[in-house]
């Protein structure tokens, strides 16, 4: 570590289209969705192989056998063999913490260009066996151990159940439940009604449909070339005729009686996000026009069998307190819909003066949110949610609309599993 200051701007970002899972990208892990990524936003930009000094990547929903996919893109694209790269995984808040992983490597002075993002491809989830079997098999696969040998510990195994495969599940290990059910919890709690999460989903669709109509989050897309020969241009899950009615007409699928549905929640998806990143002094030294920059992040933990998501709730206040900030002075604000009750449920957080004094440690609420200003383009409700891409997805959606609406900053808001959220605040750079 140097004792260099500098500040690290935002320069560009891009994106894959996000598309459902199991659908166009499923001959395509998450390597080969980082280098579509990668490789759009070296095009895009033409920042020269020599000056890359790493690549900082998220993702969930890691290869077995080749975890660190920052490094695997690096190599996979011949950016050089002296481009680091190392991995996070931060459940979903993953691809913002690759940024601002980044960010504090340039802003320490050890780096003056960084590529940093995520991606997922629940299509190519790894399904496991039974511990039963890999016990039983392992002794074959070292080659200590005869056919007949695991043959006999397999007999043992008395229910067929023993033998297949579990499915995967995106379950909390500390309490077996699953994030809807903890969204549907929250959903109770903070009587948010099924006709409100419907309005909010319908209004995410719209605008996402509305910001891909004029154009505006095309130019974030690039289209990529499958194995299979198609090429993907848009995003696919995006509903522009949905409605309100339309949604009503939909079961819930976390509780019989609850009201999440697959309307008002975030689809399995897959796709990659990737962001270029430098110092200020090297961007303008090299000819680029930086968009943004960090004024603050915060990373927090809540006790997952409590409001398992509502993390955010605390780290957008903790971020706005770290930039010297009120929700008064936020031109924009960006939260990731995991599910439309768990952003109404934020909201609503913020908005409580009770809550703010309690968890916060406030005098008065932290604000009402005017939803003018919030997921002015939609959010991963329509667009789609593939873990380790969304928070590049929202840095370069804010950074980009702060130039197009001609605002200073914005706030961006991220929950993940495990009782994890995230907040960060951005300013314009010009």
């Amino acid at each position: 570590m140097t004792n260099k200051k500098q500040r690290a701007v935002i320069i560009d970002g891009i994106r894959t289209p996000f598309v459902k899972a199991f659908v166009e990208y499923m001959k395509m892990d998450t390597i080969a969705l980082g280098n579509a990524a990668v490789s759009a936003l070296l095009a895009r930009t033409e920042i020269p192989k020599k000056d890359i000094d790493g690549i900082v990547w998220g993702g969930v929903i890691l290869p077995g056998m080749s975890p660190n996919v920052a490094r695997e893109i690096a190599l996979d694209l011949r950016l050089g063999a002296h481009v680091q790269g190392f991995t996070v995984t931060h459940a979903c808040a993953s691809g913002l913490q690759a940024i601002t992983s980044a960010v504090s490597a340039i802003e320490r002075g050890e780096a003056d260009v960084m590529i940093a993002g995520g991606s997922d491809s629940t299509s190519n989830a790894q399904i496991s066996l039974p511990q039963k079997v890999v016990h039983a098999l392992a002794p074959l696969a070292f080659g200590k151990a005869t056919p007949k040998d695991v043959l006999g510990v397999l007999s043992q195994l008395v229910h067929i159940t023993e033998l297949l495969p579990k499915m995967p599940k995106i379950a909390e290990r500390s309490t077996g439940e699953v994030m809807g059910e903890g969204a549907e919890r929250m959903a109770a709690r903070n009587e948010i009604t099924r006709e409100q999460q419907d309005e909010f989903a319908v209004r995410s669709h719209h605008r996402a449909a509305a910001g891909i109509r004029s154009g505006r989050l095309r130019d974030e897309v690039a289209p990529v070339e499958t194995p299979e020969g198609k090429t993907v241009t848009t995003d696919t899950l995006v509903r522009a005729e949905t409605s309100v009615e339309k949604l009503a007409k939909l079961r819930p699928v976390f509780s019989k009686k609850g009201t999440l549905t697959a309307g008002n929640s975030s689809p399995l998806t897959d796709g990659a996000a990737a962001v270029l990143l430098m110092s200020e002094e090297k961007a303008r030294a090299i000819g680029f026009t930086p968009k943004a920059a960090f004024r603050s992040w915060s990373y927090v933990g809540v006790d997952p069998a409590d409001q398992l998501l509502m993390g955010p709730a605390l780290a957008m206040p903790q971020a706005l307190d770290r930039a010297g900030m009120t929700l008064k002075d936020i031109g924009l604000v960006d939260m990731h819909e995991a599910f439309a009750a768990q952003v109404l449920s934020v909201l609503r957080m913020l908005a409580s003066d009770a809550f703010c004094r309690t968890r916060l440690g406030k005098d008065a609420a932290v604000g009402e949110i005017d939803p003018a200003i919030l997921n002015v383009h939609g959010g991963s409700v329509a667009l789609g949610h593939p873990f380790g891409a969304t928070g590049a997805r929202m840095v370069t959606t804010m950074a980009n609309e702060l130039i197009a609406a001609d605002q200073e900053t914005a706030l961006l808001g991220i929950c993940a599993a495990g009782g994890l959220g995230a907040g960060a605040v951005l300013e314009r750079v010009g």
